[in-house]
């Protein structure tokens, strides 16, 4: 019961993955559409959807030959539902279900938020025990939630953004200024070479006992400092509003995890997972100021993959009991988060 199959597709990144044991990565292929939205800024979801649909099947028989196993070898198959774009996860989970059928395989339909705060537990030895109850940040370009999780299925949502992400309104910053799309690794990169005190970042929702986040207001407030300024701009002022954009960017995030830490002190550990989590002050900031240990995503398990789909679609199976559970294939995609009514 414990190899997995992993499919996914719910935005730009076409990925397949086989694991073990909800930890053990025998294999995991992505396929990036990042040059093919380039152009436009963003992802295009008819572009994306198209994308899939011609190296969704070539992505999972590498994944397969690359693992050493056949279908007939795969307990299971782990496919993201949503949230995403509909037309890109229609593709994935078409395909999965035509497996499925065809191989009389269990279909575990997976949350891709949740999968990601299992992306920070692949190869990690750590016992269960000394991770669980613990909180969880998914920080990325569509997503900025925190959870409170009792075991590895339950996630208790306790936070989450009113306007943009937090890696949104890293790409949002980066297009305005021209520095290209995606709009994390080259704010960080300048950012390096910037004083974070250069420029007084407004610092939003700011009360540690409100965890919801918000940053269309420092994004505004960029927009506003964009127009003061000339062009082109010097580089050394770049690394400047760089370096004091992200210092608050990712300052926010570490005060609601404070925050959320003493809400729920009985929290053991801290689970940090999505794009942002590849930022390395972040990385920083978090480790320093958090008075609990801190677990990130290895880099390539930090932006979309199909091996944290499979690690989270074991323990749903193992938490089944039967494979039985996962036969009907029944269900659909969605496109949006399907929060719960019992918010903290």
């Amino acid at each position: 019961m414990g190899l997995i199959l992993g499919i996914e597709s719910s935005c730009d990144e076409t990925a397949a993955a086989v694991v073990e044991n909800g930890r053990k990565v025998h294999s995991s292929v992505i396929a990036t559409q990042i040059d093919l939205h380039k152009a436009f800024g963003g992802v295009v979801p008819e572009i994306a959807a198209r994308a899939h649909l011609q190296l969704i099947d070539q992505i999972v028989d590498e994944a397969l030959d690359k693992a050493k196993v056949t279908l007939d070898q795969i307990d299971a198959i782990a496919v993201t539902q949503g949230p995403g774009l509909i037309g890109a996860l229609l593709v994935g989970i078409c395909y999965a279900k035509g497996m499925a059928v065809a191989s009389g395989k269990p279909l575990i339909p997976i949350n891709h938020v949740e999968a990601h705060i299992h992306g920070a537990m692949l190869g990690l030895s750590t016992a269960a025990e000394e991770l669980y109850p613990c909180l969880a940040l998914v920080v990325s370009g569509g997503h900025t939630n925190i959870y409170l999780m009792p075991d590895p299925t339950t996630f208790q949502l306790l936070a989450y953004s009113i306007d943009d992400a937090c890696g949104e309104s890293f790409d949002k910053v980066s297009k305005l200024f021209g520095l290209g799309y995606p709009g994390g690794p080259v704010i960080e990169k300048l950012a390096r070479a910037g004083d974070p005190r250069a420029y007084a970042m407004p610092r939003m929702m700011e009360q540690k006992d409100k965890l919801l986040f918000s940053y269309s207001g420092l994004k505004t407030y960029m927009v506003n400092l964009r127009q003061r300024l000339p062009t082109p701009i010097p580089d050394d002022v770049l690394g400047h509003l760089c370096a004091s954009f992200q210092e608050e960017a990712l300052g926010q995030l570490v005060r609601k995890l404070e925050g959320a830490y003493t809400l729920h002190p009985e929290a053991r550990s801290i689970l940090i997972a999505g794009g942002v989590a590849a930022n390395l002050r972040f990385r920083h900031l978090v480790h320093e100021r958090i008075g609990i240990p801190a677990y990130f995503p290895q880099l390539q398990y930090c932006s979309d993959n199909a091996a944290m789909i499979a690690a989270l679609g074991y323990h749903h199976l193992e938490k089944a009991g039967k494979a039985a559970t996962f036969m009907n294939y029944n269900w659909d995609a969605f496109s949006r988060y399907q929060f719960t009514d019992n918010m903290v």
